[in-house]
């Protein structure tokens, strides 16, 4: 099969020549270095086309021990909340004036208005309440990009919440499409926070989260930057070296 015969998904119309709001839902392992990665992703989309990122980061935590090392904070961030230290950090820097909400997502602001909302979350129980909200959502994101991990391996995906394009292409099925076993509220979860440094790192490799975010990230650059992706997401796994495409859906027309 040659390149060609491989579906393709086209950014729409709608997002050329203008500011893409971006919700970022979770500032921890995944969240943090997507953010970091978005700032760069706004420079790069700046210089290459008309469009550029507004960053709304939402996030109830605050940062303590042991996120130190396996995350993007010091330790004299201990303490702080992890949304508005890092946000205000990146603003400063990339000169930029993104938002912060300290709280969680969908109660303490609603996804309306956003373009793509990404989430960086730790339990099923976080992306069906984000999933109730898109479904009850006056404007609906055109898409979804959702990142998840474990110790060593971890998974990245796109989806349109949507039913379909306005272009009439097939959509591209969310996470929770994709893994109706999120949807069972019955499965218990295991999200307790680690004590220390040592114990996060038992409980998640040292690099998998940046790992995770940069093949997303690679994602969204090619999508917004680029005009169009191949793929829809991908498994990636540390221990095997391996990353693992997720398909397109077929174009049903």
């Amino acid at each position: 099969m040659s390149p060609d015969d491989h579906a393709r998904h086209y950014l729409p119309a709608i997002f050329d020549r203008r500011t893409i709001r971006v919700l970022l839902v979770g500032c921890g392992g995944n969240g943090a270095q997507m953010l970091m990665g978005l700032a760069s992703l706004d420079t790069a989309l700046r210089a290459i086309s008309a469009r550029s990122l507004h960053v709304t980061v939402v996030d109830d935590d605050i940062v303590t021990e042991a996120n130190l090392g396996r995350q993007p904070f010091y330790r004299c961030d201990l303490g702080h909340s992890k949304a508005r230290t890092l946000t205000e950090r990146i603003s400063i820097a990339h000169g930029l004036a993104w938002t912060a909400v300290h709280g969680r997502a969908p109660a303490a602001i609603g996804i309306d208005g956003a373009d793509i909302l990404i989430s960086c979350v730790d339990t099923a129980a976080a992306r069906r309440a984000l999933g109730a909200a898109l479904a009850g959502a006056t404007r609906i994101p055109a898409y979804w990009l959702d990142l998840g991990n474990r110790a060593t391996d971890g998974q990245y995906l796109l989806g349109c919440p949507a039913r379909a394009d306005d272009e009439g292409h097939s959509r591209l099925p969310t996470v929770l499409d994709a893994f109706p076993e999120l949807g069972d509220d019955t499965v218990p979860e295991d999200d307790a926070p680690s004590c220390s440094v040592a114990e996060a790192l038992d409980r998640q490799s040292l690099f998998v989260n940046r790992v995770v975010a940069s093949h997303a990230l690679a994602l969204l650059f090619d999508l917004l930057g680029r005009g169009s992706i191949g793929h829809a997401g991908g498994f990636v796994n540390l221990a095997s070296g391996q990353v693992v495409p997720i398909p397109l859906p077929r174009d049903k027309r």
